[in-house]
């Protein structure tokens, strides 16, 4: 499991238990948490998509 969806998972929870117990605090938390994973997946789609315009833009002979 990736890091941006451990954070997803635990924003999630972070989350319901806020609503479920009326702590704003925790359930802001949770709304960051999980926000942080999108950015952290988002990140790390980049970063595969740009290997992948690097290897496409090298010559075969210089693989």
């Amino acid at each position: 499991m990736s890091d941006g969806a451990m954070d997803k998972l635990k924003g999630k929870g972070k989350e319901a238990v806020g609503k479920l117990t009326g702590d704003h605090r925790k359930e802001a938390e949770g709304k960051a948490d999980q926000a942080k994973g999108g950015a952290k997946d988002a990140a790390d789609g980049l970063t595969e998509r740009a290997k992948g315009v690097k290897d496409s833009l090298r010559r075969d002979d210089d693989k």
